[in-house]
């Protein structure tokens, strides 16, 4: 009976694998798409896809609450925000060949010198095995009580700046 459920315990394993592995291929694709598409509105849906990715992991990791504030703050609001920035100021909306430029190999290079430095960063301060699970938040009120109390203030901060960038908004489409 303990060998039948090691079995299915590790087909589990493998579906879960696969599954992270098609979100993980989705997220590249899209985020890729963030950067080289010449429509600023497919960009943001592309984000869109990015960011339903990442709470798409939040629900694998059995972090539902996350995964609903991670839908409803980031897809919700900043691209909601983001879209209605762009439409306010009369941005164009079509393909734009102005928006690129001929730096790709330069920007190619910067990102994989970023890549191996986040990597090594992260593997130099977590170990080069398992990211350690002791700290780690258990339960949504602990999550609440960090936002609330640990980090209110960088959350204050960028519900500001959102806020300016809004104004922003209203103030540049409103000079003609």
């Amino acid at each position: 009976m303990s060998a039948l459920l090691a079995a299915a315990a590790s087909d589990l394993s493998v579906a879960g694998n696969i599954v992270f592995g098609v979100i993980a291929a989705s997220m590249c694709i899209g985020a890729i798409r963030v950067v080289t598409t010449k429509n600023v509105v497919h960009a943001a849906l592309y984000l869109v896809v990015v960011l339903a990715g990442v709470a798409a992991i939040y629900v694998m990791l059995a972090a539902e609450f996350i995964a609903v504030v991670q839908v409803l703050v980031y897809i919700g609001a900043i691209v909601v925000l983001l879209l209605f920035g762009t439409m306010l100021t009369r941005a164009p909306i079509g393909r734009d060949n102005e928006l690129d430029n001929n730096q790709r190999g330069a920007a190619l290079v910067v990102s994989l010198f970023l890549l191996g430095v986040l990597g090594w960063a992260l593997g130099d301060a977590f170990g080069w095995t398992r990211v350690p699970e002791e700290g780690a938040v258990q339960r949504t009120g602990d999550v609440g009580t960090e936002i609330f109390q640990s980090w209110v203030i960088p959350f204050e901060v960028v519900s500001i700046l959102l806020l300016a960038a809004l104004v922003g908004a209203v103030v540049i489409a409103r000079r003609d």
